[in-house]
């Protein structure tokens, strides 16, 4: 049995990953997935690793982190701190050591998809297109206010811990976009991406049950 530590993403929490979990039990394996404090304006992702580390403090073999979205930018801080069998990154932002996200921004221009629409581009279209609207307007509900600081601080992340690396690029992402995530895992992770073939941002939501087979397989790479 596995332990995935799921990381939401940006204005979202554990519920995020609501679909997902059961699918993994089903598949034999254990999930956490905590909320992140990301309403405060001082907190980032140390912070927000921290909550990670407590939520799993109790299991004593190697855990399997996956960050979704904001959630890359802690991943790797999990994966320092405690044993690690591999980090699993969903359509993520990656920290690079000694600059911030919104840093990264002003040389990468087309890492994010312009926001257009209604409240301030935050809508189904950017995070849930192939969910059902009910789905998708049930998850706009919960959506939290997210602040700033874990885009304008310089990341804490000194260097890459030396743990093995998935990145899943979600093809029809709106809201990261596929191009920059292919070549931001070669770059970066010096991996090729694993396309999730007409997946939306979210597919916790839209494809929870491929997903969980996914991650499964990811987590047993060697």
């Amino acid at each position: 049995m596995t332990t995935f530590a799921l990381i939401h993403g940006g204005g979202h929490g554990g519920w995020c990953w609501q679909r997902l979990q059961p699918s993994l039990a089903r598949l034999g394996h254990q999930s956490i997935a905590p909320d992140l404090p990301i309403e405060e304006d001082n907190a980032g992702a140390t912070e927000y690793a921290a909550v990670v580390l407590d939520a799993v403090s109790s299991v004593p073999e190697p855990i399997v982190v996956v960050g979704h979205s904001l959630g890359g930018l802690v991943v790797p801080l999990v994966a320092e701190a405690r044993p690690t069998r591999r980090m699993i990154f969903l359509a993520t932002l990656l920290p690079q050591p000694g600059v911030s996200e919104m840093q990264q921004r002003v040389v990468e221009p087309g890492k994010l998809p312009p926001f257009v629409g209604e409240n301030n581009g935050l809508n189904r279209d950017r995070f849930y297109q192939n969910s059902s609207v009910e789905d998708g307007e049930w998850a706009l509900r919960q959506l939290r206010y997210q602040s700033r600081h874990p885009f304008e601080e310089v990341t804490p992340l000194q260097a890459w811990p030396p743990v093995p690396s998935s990145y899943i690029v979600c093809t029809e992402d709106h809201a990261i976009s596929p191009s920059w995530g292919r070549l931001a895992a070669r770059e970066r992770l010096g991996i090729a991406a694993y396309e999730l073939q007409g997946s939306d941002h979210s597919p916790m939501l839209s494809r929870p049950e491929e997903l969980a087979q996914v991650l499964v397989t990811l987590s047993e790479l060697d």
